[in-house]
């Protein structure tokens, strides 16, 4: 399945979208304020579940993110999650207030 998993980023959609072959397989969704970039939520297609395409949508969005020189505003509990075990090089995080992380 990794061969058949894209990750493209929709600005009109405002969301980083994973499609599995031709089926969107879940979404990232972004709020763009200058360089500061909010991450409210995620989803991934329940038929989708369990075969790590948030993990993969996560990893990609957030190395854009970074390679733009964005600020990430992690609100959505699973992209905080992610962030809290993996590093992601050059990426600049502004953690919510009460999320209990250091940037």
């Amino acid at each position: 399945m990794a061969d058949d998993l894209t990750v493209t980023r929709n600005d009109d959609a405002g969301r980083y979208e994973i499609h599995v072959g031709d089926e969107l397989g879940g979404f990232l969704e972004f709020e763009s304020a200058g360089d500061r970039v909010e991450l409210p939520h995620t989803e991934i297609d329940p038929a989708f579940k369990g075969k790590g395409l948030g993990s993969r949508l996560a990893s990609e969005a957030l190395t854009d993110l970074a390679r733009r020189g964005d600020t990430v505003i992690p609100s959505c509990p699973f992209v905080a999650h992610y962030l809290g075990e993996h590093d992601v090089e050059g990426l600049s995080v502004e953690w919510p207030e009460g999320a209990g992380q250091s940037s």
